[in-house]
Formats: C-alpha cells, sequence, structure tokens
C-alpha cells in the first residue's frame, strides 16, 4: 500500500478558480479601469462600501418594514364558538371536522374552542380542543357531552 504524502494532495478537479488579475491591460477584459468604471468614489483605491450600501439607492433594510416584538411563526389558529351558537347547529354531534364540511368555520382552522357565552336549551355532543368550565357546565346541564379531543 503506498502511503500519501502531502505533496501529492491536489484539490477536486473543478473546485478551484482561478483568481481575476484585474488591471493587467485591454486583452485581460478586466484592463484599464478594472471594470470600475472611470471616475467618482468606487474608482480610487481602498474604497470598500459598507454593509448594506447599494450605491445611493436606498437600502433594503430601510425600505422593508420593521417588525415590532416577538413573532410567533407556527402558531395554531382556533375557531372559537359561544354556547348559545350550538343550538343553531342542526347536528347532534358537533365536531371541527363537521363544522369544516357544513362550512360554518375557516378551513384552515387547526382546533375547536367553546365559550360560555350564552345559554344552551338543546343536547348535543360536543368534541372541542378546549372548553370553558362555564361552556362545560352549561353544556351538561341541557344533557349534552363536552368531550376533549
Amino acid at each position: 500500500m503506498e502511503r500519501i504524502k502531502i505533496e501529492d494532495l491536489r484539490p477536486a478537479e473543478g473546485s478551484t478558480k482561478k483568481t481575476v488579475r484585474v488591471g493587467r491591460g485591454r486583452s485581460s477584459g478586466c484592463g484599464k479601469t478594472s471594470s470600475r468604471g472611470h471616475n467618482g468614489e468606487g474608482q480610487r483605491s481602498g474604497r470598500t462600501s459598507k454593509r448594506g450600501f447599494e450605491g445611493g439607492q436606498m437600502p433594503s433594510y430601510r425600505r422593508l418594514p420593521k417588525l415590532k416584538g416577538f413573532q410567533i411563526i407556527n402558531k395554531l389558529e382556533y375557531a372559537e364558538i359561544n354556547v348559545s351558537k350550538l343550538a343553531d347547529f342542526k347536528m347532534k354531534e358537533i365536531s371541527l371536522e363537521s363544522l369544516k364540511e357544513a362550512k360554518k368555520v375557516s378551513a384552515s382552522c387547526d382546533g375547536l374552542r367553546i365559550l360560555g357565552n350564552g345559554e344552551i336549551k338543546k343536547a348535543v355532543t360536543v368534541k372541542a380542543a378546549y372548553f370553558t368550565p362555564s361552556a362545560k357546565e352549561k353544556i351538561e346541564a341541557a344533557g349534552g357531552k363536552a368531550e376533549l379531543v
């Protein structure tokens, strides 16, 4: 088995490119002004632009609106329904899927929350992700069931 010597190591084929030598005559394609233009700030030697500089145009970090506060990206969206609205539905079993099919809530909702505002007299089975204590009490008092999903 032959040992590898440090002087034999080479980068992979096509992984490196020759650097462009600017200011080395016309035939190089980057002669005379060396791709800097003719006069002005950017043509002089030692010039470095500051971070975010876009040639005098209003930079993007100043054009775009600023976000205020903490942003929650993957926030779940809940459909919130009061107990008084449950009596209006003509279903015996109310769940998020049945409400989506009946187009009573948005199709983009991730869960169902039942709030305790109003009264209910009809016995219904409700399957939801959350019930307020008063909502659960009112549904069970009317003879229905409140099931957590």
